[in-house]
C-alpha cells in the first residue's frame, strides 16, 4: 500500500473518462493531483469538483511547445500517469491519414514527450512513480484497429522497456491495460464491447495496481483479458482464422 498524503501526482488526459475518475481516487486518498488536457473548461471544472488539493494545466500532448511550458509550470512531481489518447475505429481498407497519424502522435509520441520531462528528474532524484496506460488492442494486431492498436503497442513496450532499465532504482513503473471503457470514444464503436466498463470501474483496477507495489502490470476486466494475452501463444494461422 501506498501513503499518498503529500504526494502530487501529475495526470495527463484527466479531464473525462478514466483519467479523471482515477485523479477523483488519487485526490480522495490524499494526493495532490495535477490535471492536463487540451480542454481548459473541463479541467477547470474537473479542479473545482475535487475533494483535495488540485490544478489545471492545460496542455497539448502533440505539441512540444505545450508539453515543455506544462512541464515547467507542473514543477517536481511525485508520480506520472500518462492517460492521453484520441481513438477512431479503423480498417486498413479505410485508412484515414490524418487520424492515424493523430492517434500515433497523441497515444505514443504524446506519452515520449512528456516522459523526457519527467523521466530524468526522478532518475537524478532515484524517486518517482510512472504509470502508462495501454490496452488490451495492445497485445496482438486486430481488425479494425489501425493507429490505435499499434499506438498502444508501442505505449506497452515502452513501459516494459522502462520497467527493465529502472527496476532496481527507486523508479517505479507500472502499466495498466483497459478493456472496453464508456466514453465518448467508445461510443464511436458500432460493435458490440464485451465486458464494457465504467470509468469508474477502470479507475478502481488502475488504482489497485497503483497501490500494489509489488506488480508491474494488470490487464482488465480479468475474464475478458485471458482471450488477448493467450491470443500471443497462437501461431500465426490459427490467431488469423480466429481475428482477422
Amino acid at each position: 500500500m501506498n501513503d499518498w498524503q503529500g504526494k502530487r501526482y501529475w495526470l495527463v488526459g484527466a479531464s473525462e473518462g478514466l483519467g479523471l475518475a482515477l485523479a477523483r481516487k488519487l485526490n480522495a486518498a490524499g494526493a495532490e493531483v495535477i490535471l492536463s488536457a487540451r480542454n481548459a473548461d473541463r479541467l477547470q471544472q474537473a479542479v473545482q469538483d475535487m475533494p483535495g488539493r488540485a490544478q489545471a494545466v492545460p496542455m497539448d500532448v502533440a505539441d512540444d511547445a505545450s508539453v515543455a511550458q506544462a512541464a515547467e509550470q507542473v514543477g517536481k512531481v511525485d508520480g506520472l500517469v500518462f492517460l492521453a489518447g484520441v481513438y477512431w475505429p479503423m480498417a486498413a481498407t479505410e485508412w484515414n491519414a490524418e487520424q492515424v497519424t493523430a492517434m500515433a502522435d497523441v497515444n505514443f509520441t504524446g506519452a515520449v514527450r512528456v516522459l523526457g520531462h519527467v523521466v530524468p528528474a526522478m532518475v537524478t532524484r532515484d524517486a518517482g512513480h510512472i504509470v502508462l496506460t495501454g490496452s488490451l488492442a495492445g497485445f496482438r494486431g486486430l481488425p479494425g484497429a489501425v493507429g490505435y492498436g499499434a499506438s498502444k503497442a508501442g505505449i506497452m513496450s515502452l513501459a516494459e522497456s522502462l520497467h527493465a532499465d529502472l527496476w532496481r532504482t527507486g523508479v517505479r513503473v507500472q502499466l495498466a491495460n483497459p478493456g472496453f471503457i464508456k466514453t465518448r470514444l467508445t461510443d464511436k464503436n458500432q460493435f458490440n464491447m464485451p465486458f464494457l466498463m465504467t470509468p469508474e470501474q477502470a479507475a478502481q483496477e488502475t488504482f489497485e495496481l497503483m497501490c500494489d507495489n509489488g506488480a508491474f502490470d494488470r490487464s482488465f476486466p480479468r475474464l475478458f483479458s485471458l482471450v488477448f494475452r493467450l491470443s500471443r501463444f497462437l501461431p500465426n494461422w490459427a490467431y488469423y482464422r480466429l481475428f482477422a
